[in-house]
């Protein structure tokens, strides 16, 4: 089927944006801007919610604490650009269409591909069935209910990445009556050894348990049982023990790699079907390091440049290279401290970090920031295209 409808005596170029978390709204919101006001242009934004979620603030948002009502349509008034509400079911790369709740069908001639990760619970016997998650401010509301009926009782975190040492942290202090065990890998084991050692004593001054080198083998009703048989009863086990992207892309015939994302080439289209951009965690984008990680400070930069190859490509023009180097790594640990680990552009600690009070001011700044980018965005679409290119780190040289 045509992607391309009649508007008046011109033919639309349909570009069709699949999620809106971090990477995709900045993507669906730079390119309303700059080429959906345009004759000839239309984007079309598809999400399963309308609600924009902070993901940085869902292990708050899990023990209670009440998240802002960010609306996508009001975002998106006066850009251009259309709202579809919906679950994305299946997407056809030959037919270029998107199937949602399995009853609509959209075609497009342009796809951005931002349909991110979720916690990864099929690793694990039991975790699927018997876990809490952070996928959403729907699972971080049932797990908010679950705490808020426990007098006391045991919370398992599973997994001591920064999402779990975040919600390990909430939790303990918001509530200190439950016992909060902590279990995976060395908590802050890539920050460098101030940052690192200031995590360990937050948790341990909030009281949580940490079983450094645990391994989960299984999560049961009332507990996870970990190698070697010995099991950890548990009245909620929060799951946070690595992320997996959507089958769709593998299944739409797109060039995937070993974990489902979307092989890209320096421009952040898919290298199978070039009319297809990949960005955020559904990506997998590589710079001179490697491969990118997943984040929010990655995220968005990644959604802006895949706008703006989309744009030049409308204009007849060459899209340039995408590059970026991190910068930050900020921890909260519940709402009076935190860490702010400063990195190279390869993620790398450097020696510099911050902590307590100013991190967490910094670390607020941070989370806060997105929405009101989006917004200035609308007006100054240029705002949203300044990021560390990471110098010499992020050349991908010829060969690799």
């Amino acid at each position: 089927m045509n992607a391309r409808r009649r508007t008046g005596t011109e033919t639309a170029h349909h570009v069709v944006v699949l999620g809106a978390g971090y990477a995709g709204m900045a993507a669906a919101v730079q390119l309303a801007v700059r080429s959906g006001r345009r004759p000839g242009v239309r984007v079309t934004l598809v999400n399963a919610d309308d609600r924009f979620t902070e993901r940085m603030r869902l292990h708050a948002a899990a023990t209670g604490q009440t998240l802002a009502e960010l609306s996508v349509p009001e975002l998106l008034e006066g850009t251009g650009a259309a709202f579809v509400r919906g679950w994305v079911t299946a997407v056809d790369a030959d037919a270029r269409t998107v199937r949602i709740d399995d009853e609509r069908v959209l075609t497009y001639d342009t796809l951005v591909y931002a349909l991110g990760a979720v916690a990864d619970t099929t690793s694990v016997p039991g975790a699927a069935d018997h876990a809490y998650t952070l996928d959403g401010a729907q699972d971080a509301a049932l797990l908010a209910g679950r705490l808020a009926r426990l007098d006391s009782g045991t919370v398992a975190v599973v997994g001591t990445g920064l999402t779990g040492i975040e919600s390990a942290a909430e939790i303990a202090e918001r509530y200190p009556r439950l016992r909060v065990v902590l279990g995976a890998r060395e908590p802050g084991a890539d920050l460098n050894r101030k940052a690192g050692a200031h995590v360990r004593a937050a948790l341990g001054r909030l009281g949580v348990e940490v079983r450094a080198g645990a391994e989960v083998t299984k999560v049961l009703p009332g507990g996870v049982e970990l190698a070697g048989g010995e099991g950890v009863m548990a009245d909620a086990v929060l799951w946070t023990g690595g992320t997996r992207v959507s089958p769709l892309a593998a299944s739409a015939g797109l060039e995937t790699e070993g974990r489902g994302r979307i092989v890209t080439d320096a421009a952040l289209r898919s290298v199978s079907h070039p009319e297809v951009y990949a960005v955020g965690d559904a990506a997998a984008v590589r710079q001179g390091y490697g491969v990118m990680h997943g984040t929010c400070q990655s995220g968005m930069p990644t959604g802006v440049h895949a706008a703006l190859s989309v744009d030049r490509a409308l204009r007849g023009k060459r899209a340039k290279p995408f590059r970026f180097g991190y910068y930050h790594t900020p921890v909260s640990l519940g709402r009076g401290d935190a860490v702010v680990q400063f990195t190279r552009p390869d993620g790398s600690p450097r020696h510099i970090c911050l902590t307590g009070r100013v991190a967490v001011r910094y670390k607020e700044t941070v989370t806060a920031s997105p929405w009101p980018t989006y917004g200035r965005m609308r007006k100054m679409p240029a705002s949203g295209a300044f990021w560390p290119r990471g110098g010499r780190w992020t050349r991908v040289r010829a060969g690799r």
